[in-house]
């Protein structure tokens, strides 16, 4: 995410007209963690730096380095929200795509730092600009010189560009694209917007008040020769294969990586003796074996839904309703994994031609015989009291918990601590399965799975089949196949010319 700053907190989102699941989405992303403390900006810091500046500094919440935005923007965010969640857009507006849950909580959180950098001081330690808090509004976000100067300083404190400005330029273009952008539909936001030094003219607001359209129109086009500019200099942050390199580099990149299944089964404990450790060690088991066997992303692995033996499957209907999976049981087919495509991120992707997704899955190496004693036996040890989520991986309850289901974060962390205690070797216990492997999530099995596929089969095509998308996301994307791989499975073929002589 860059730097630590101050982040402005834009959750306060009235209901929607009607109610229903688009109120409950828009209370939800209001619930989510959308906001950032600077660990480096005390209290007493931030005091200090806003005594010489009353006018830049109004609200108190402030010296906390979380403010909560003032009524007028935080209805500003809760229109935008409404406007791209909705499942039908307002009369008279037009719109192009629509966010999911995820989405836009990633969107209030990317805004709320920008619009935290613009109104921080610019004396203290996070380098803000100091705008007035009764002066944010979106509007300011149609004038070049407020994200030139958000771009220079987010370069200035990383030292290079990201995709993570190119992604804030791609915002800027949606929100003010001609006929379907949301800031383009509502210019009456402007009568908010004063001048501010090296940011805003006072001509801009006089151009923007005569001709709405046009400054959209000049603003969308700087901004796309922005994002150009950045796409050609830009770097990689952080590479996302680093922690799983020594797995990728393997011959055979899945069987490397299952090294850590039976690492976990070499290391169970004794059920009898300790019922919760062992009901940990086969949840960890699960994560890993189905991860390997679905290819899916952890928001669909972490809501997979449990439809036990004997009982009632979940409608298909109402799964796309929840937008999740669900793992069910059944004696002609046994285990079986049943996901709506609207459930998936690339909903529209031509992988799944407005079908579900379907897999049986297969019982190899015990698979079947863990996971009905996960369900029998150790899925209730973990829940404990606690009310059942209905998703098949669930925390393990404590008395502290407030519910057994899952969040992402959540998730990210457990799989997380599944790695380091069974993926990791450690050369002083002896114990780990992967010499150099490093900490990493969910996601990166896709890379592994695609990477595996190629190096098998050199076919993008394949490869795409296992993760559920297409040759060329993969192609861009997931499959680290490097050079001397193409140049050996060229090689084999060659090579077998010559065995037959």
């Amino acid at each position: 995410m860059g730097a630590p700053g101050h982040y402005l907190r834009l959750n306060r989102l009235s209901p929607l007209p009607g109610g229903g699941d688009q109120t409950a989405l828009c209370n939800s992303v209001s619930r989510r963690h959308l906001w950032r403390r600077s660990p480096v900006a005390s209290r007493a810091q931030l005091c200090r730096e806003h005594q010489h500046n009353t006018e830049t500094f109004e609200d108190p919440d402030f010296l906390s380095g979380v403010v909560d935005a003032l009524p007028q923007l935080a209805m500003e965010m809760a229109d935008l929200i409404r406007f791209k969640i909705s499942m039908l857009t307002a009369i008279v507006f037009q719109r192009n795509g629509v966010w999911g849950e995820e989405t836009a909580s990633q969107k209030v959180e990317h805004l709320g730092l920008m619009f935290g950098a613009l109104a921080a001081s610019p004396a203290g330690v996070v380098k803000g600009r100091g705008v007035p808090l009764n002066q944010l509004t979106f509007d300011l976000l149609i004038f070049p010189g407020v994200w030139d100067w958000y771009l220079q300083r987010r370069e200035q404190r990383r030292g290079f560009y990201t995709k993570w400005e190119e992604d804030m330029l791609m915002v800027a273009m949606a929100l003010t694209r001609a006929e379907v952008g949301w800031i383009r539909q509502y210019p009456g936001l402007l009568k908010n917007v004063r001048p501010i030094e090296g940011l805003i003219a006072p001509e801009e607001i006089e151009f923007a008040s005569r001709d709405w359209h046009g400054a959209c129109d000049a603003f969308h086009r700087h901004v796309a020769n922005r994002s150009k500019e950045i796409q050609r200099v830009m770097r990689v942050h952080r590479d996302p294969f680093e922690p799983i390199m020594v797995v990728l580099e393997a011959d055979s990149p899945l069987l490397e990586y299952r090294k850590i299944t039976d690492e976990i089964l070499k290391r169970m404990p004794d059920e009898d003796r300790y019922p919760r450790a062992a009901a940990e060690a086969v949840r960890s088991f699960l994560l890993l074996r189905l991860g390997l066997h679905l290819g899916l992303r952890q928001k669909n692995l972490r809501q997979l839904r449990l439809c036990p033996r004997g009982h009632f499957p979940t409608s298909e209907r109402r799964l796309e309703d929840m937008k999740c999976g669900e793992l069910r049981w059944s004696d002609r087919e046994n285990g079986w994994v049943l996901i709506p495509s609207v459930a998936f991120k690339n909903a529209g992707s031509s992988f799944f031609g407005q079908k579900p997704f379907r897999l049986i899955l297969p019982d190899l190496l015990d698979l079947y015989k863990y996971l009905e004693a996960y369900i029998d036996r150790h899925r209730g040890v973990l829940l404990g009291p606690a009310k059942d989520p209905g998703t098949l991986f669930v925390k393990t309850v404590k008395t502290t918990s407030l519910d057994a289901a899952y969040d992402s974060a959540k998730f990210y962390e457990a799989w997380r601590t599944v790695i380091q205690r069974y993926g990791i070797y450690n050369p002083y216990t002896g114990r780990g399965a992967i010499k150099g492997l490093l900490p990493h999530g969910p996601h990166n099995l896709r890379d592994i799975l695609a990477t595996h596929i190629l190096k098998q089969t050199g076919s993008y095509e394949q490869a795409s089949y296992a993760i559920q998308d297409t040759p060329d996301v993969v192609q861009q994307h997931y499959g680290r196949f490097l050079p001397q791989d193409k140049a050996a499975l060229a090689a084999k073929i060659l090579n077998q010319v010559w065995e037959a002589a």
